[in-house]
């Protein structure tokens, strides 16, 4: 009898070993996930504070840079011409500032009227004319282009009726496999493009490129020191008839410091020639009020992501109006 207890004892011990040794086993498992874990939110971190040091120091450079310049803003400024590659121990820091008045903002259109009646040439007339402009393969097709412009305006606007021939309100967007409603706001972001009845993938991307959409600001102002000539098709939608080659001349012979003042660009005699209005000259800038600042960061095996749009104010003060977490868009 004592030798099977005995036994049953030494099995009841290897018993007990094993779920000690599996128990064990589980805690190393699971503090080493905590560790990594652990780990990794410190490296996230991190990389989240280098992005939140890079846009101070843009906001620091943008407030000196209009102390200096006088407001004008043109590229050949430090902001324009280099790309922030900034490395760090176990990391490192890229960045990219880019001037949004130099892309077309899309908010403008909701200062469209829906008015039937004889419209001087407006902010959708000009974003028709740039889309027209735009030769990057695949062109965009002119019915799209049309119907786009005029749902545009439908989706910024608060009124249920519709733009042009082409223009959508809700009905359109409910009737859709997926519904949903028209925003009948501002954009906060150019993507929400992508939802506007006319738009399709195959040619968007290549519009994307030439617009933007500045939070909570409907006027359309282009910076006309920062345009480039891959991009002019933004000032011949402005700009109306313009025959291109001599709008891509008058980019080439810009001052290499851009024009001082507005009046020196109307005084070209290829933009009199045109007889702008006034409210059509309102469109046109030297300076500029809203950047946004593209940042890439990593620290050991994390990356961080973040976009901020600076508004600048009279006074040359630069605050952040917008950030989003995440790759581009």
């Amino acid at each position: 009898m004592r030798i099977k207890q005995q036994g049953v004892a030494l099995i009841i011990v290897l018993l007990v070993v094993a779920i000690v040794t599996v128990l064990a086993m589980e805690m190393g498992q699971r503090l080493q996930l905590q560790v990594r874990r652990s780990a990794n939110i410190k490296d996230n971190n991190q990389a989240y504070w280098y992005a939140m040091g890079a846009e101070q120091y843009a906001m620091i450079a943008l407030e000196e840079l209009f102390k200096s310049s006088d407001g004008v803003i043109h590229l050949n400024q430090p902001w324009a011409t280099t790309k922030l590659q900034y490395p760090l121990q176990n990391g490192g820091i890229e960045a990219q500032l880019t001037d949004m008045q130099s892309c077309f903002n899309l908010n403008s259109l909701a200062q469209v009227s829906t008015t039937p009646g004889n419209v001087p040439y407006s902010e959708k007339d000009a974003f028709l004319n740039m889309m027209k402009a735009i030769e990057t393969e695949p062109l965009i097709p002119q019915l799209n282009a049309e119907t786009l412009a005029d749902s545009l305006v439908d989706w910024l606007d608060a009124d249920e009726q519709l733009t042009g021939y082409y223009g959508a309100e809700d009905s359109e967007y409910e009737s859709r496999e997926h519904p949903y409603l028209a925003a009948n706001s501002l954009m906060l972001n150019k993507s929400e493009l992508r939802l506007v009845n006319g738009a399709e993938l195959p040619w968007l991307s290549n519009l994307m490129d030439y617009v933007c959409a500045v939070p909570g600001d409907n006027q359309l102002k282009i910076n006309v020191n920062t345009v480039d000539t891959e991009h002019s098709a933004i000032l011949r939608g402005l700009l109306g008839q313009i025959d291109p080659q001599t709008l891509q001349n008058l980019i080439a012979s810009r001052p290499d410091k851009g024009w001082s003042k507005i009046e020196d660009f109307f005084s070209q005699p290829e933009i009199s020639a045109l007889k702008l209005n006034s409210e059509r000259k309102k469109w046109f800038d030297i300076t500029t009020s809203y950047f946004i600042l593209h940042t890439k960061t990593r620290y050991n095996d994390a990356s961080f992501y973040l976009t901020s749009v600076f508004k600048i104010e009279n006074n040359g003060q630069v605050s952040v109006i917008r950030r989003e977490f995440g790759g581009l868009l």
